[in-house]
C-alpha cells in the first residue's frame, strides 16, 4: 500500500477551492476532502451540472459543507468575478486546486481570444491564482496545487506562435500547456519563497485515469477515435479515485513542500499509489518559466509576484 485517502488529517476548518470539479479527478478529490471535514469551494463552468457532483458528495458525507460556484476558465471576466465574489465571502483560503483542464480539442478560442487549451489549462488558472492570492497568503501554510500531466514530456514553448495561429497540432498545444503548468508551478514557488514563504506551489499528475478529459476532442471532431479512448478506459486505465490520488497527496500531505511534483509510482507513472516524481528539463528552465510568467502577466493582466529587479 501507499499513500491513500485514509493518510488524509482532519481538515475541519480548512478551505479548499476547486477547479473543474464536478467531474473525473476534481470530483474525487472533493469525495476525500468532503469526508475530512474540509470546506469546500467547488469551481465548475456550469453550477447545473455540478448538481449531481454535490448530491454524490453529500449522499457519501451527509454533513460535508459544500457549495459551487460558477467559473469558466476560459473568460478573464468570468474569472474576476469569481475571484471578487470569493474573496468577499472567504477572505481566507488554505488551498486553491487548479484542476479544470481541456485535451487535444480542435482549434478554437477562449473568450479573450488565446487558444483554448493554453488559455484554459495555464492563462486561467495563472490569472485566478493571482487574484486569490491575499486570501491564501491570510493563513499560515496555504497551497496552490497545479495539476500537470506526462504529456508535459512532449511539450514546447512555441513563444514565436503561442497561440498556435501559424501552425496548430491539437496534441502539441496540450504538451505545450501542460508543460507551461509545472514551468508556473516551479516559478510560482520562487517567487513566493521570497515574497510569501508561507505558501507552497506543487504540482502532480494523475497518470492514465479513466476520466470523461479523453472523449471530449473526439466528441467535437464527431471522431471515431473516442470508442478507442472509451475502451482503453476500461481496459488499462486506473480508476478516477486513485488518479486523484496525487492531487490529495499534494493538497494535504504534510511533508509536501514547495516544488514538489507528485504522480503515480507505477510503470511509466501509468497508475498506483502517489509518490514524489521528476520532470523534464524544460519543465525546470528558469528562462522559459520567466518569459512564460511576463506572457502571462501581459496577456491576462493580472500582475502579481513581481520578480525581485
Amino acid at each position: 500500500m501507499g499513500y491513500s485517502a485514509a493518510d488524509v488529517p482532519d481538515l475541519t476548518g480548512k478551505t479548499f477551492v476547486v477547479t473543474g470539479a464536478n467531474s473525473g479527478i476534481g470530483l474525487e478529490a472533493c469525495m476525500v476532502l468532503a469526508g475530512r471535514g474540509a470546506d469546500l469551494v467547488m469551481a465548475c463552468r456550469s453550477a447545473e451540472k455540478a448538481k449531481s457532483a454535490v448530491e454524490r458528495i453529500e449522499r457519501a458525507h451527509p454533513s460535508a459543507k459544500v457549495v459551487v460556484r460558477s467559473l469558466d476558465l476560459a473568460s478573464l471576466a468570468s474569472i474576476r468575478a469569481f475571484a471578487t465574489s470569493l474573496l468577499a465571502e472567504r477572505p481566507r483560503i488554505d488551498v486553491l486546486i487548479n484542476n479544470a483542464g481541456i485535451m487535444a480539442i480542435p482549434r478554437t478560442l477562449t473568450t479573450d481570444g488565446f487558444e483554448m487549451q493554453l488559455g484554459t489549462n495555464h492563462l486561467g488558472h495563472f490569472a485566478l491564482t493571482g487574484l486569490l492570492l491575499t486570501a491564501l497568503a491570510a493563513v499560515e501554510k496555504a497551497r496552490v496545487v497545479n495539476v500537470a500531466s506526462q504529456a508535459h514530456r512532449m511539450g514546447k514553448m512555441n513563444f514565436d506562435d503561442l497561440m498556435g495561429e501559424r501552425r496548430y497540432s491539437k496534441w502539441d498545444s496540450y504538451g505545450q500547456s501542460k508543460l507551461a503548468n509545472l514551468l508556473f508551478t516551479f516559478e510560482l514557488g520562487r517567487r513566493l519563497a521570497k515574497q510569501h514563504p508561507s505558501i507552497a506551489s506543487i504540482a502532480c499528475h494523475p497518470g492514465y485515469s479513466a476520466t470523461n478529459l479523453q472523449s471530449v476532442g473526439p466528441t467535437m471532431e464527431k471522431s471515431w477515435t473516442g470508442g478507442i479512448f472509451t475502451t482503453g478506459n476500461v481496459i488499462l486505465a486506473q480508476s478516477a479515485a486513485m488518479g486523484a490520488l496525487p492531487t490529495i497527496r499534494a493538497a494535504c500531505d504534510p511533508s509536501a513542500a514547495s516544488g514538489d511534483y507528485y504522480g503515480p509510482r507505477g510503470l511509466f507513472e501509468l497508475w498506483g499509489y502517489p509518490t514524489k516524481v521528476s520532470s523534464t528539463r524544460a519543465a525546470r528552465d528558469v528562462a522559459a518559466a520567466t518569459e512564460l510568467w511576463d506572457r502571462s502577466v501581459d496577456l491576462t493582466g493580472v500582475d502579481y509576484l513581481r520578480s525581485p529587479g
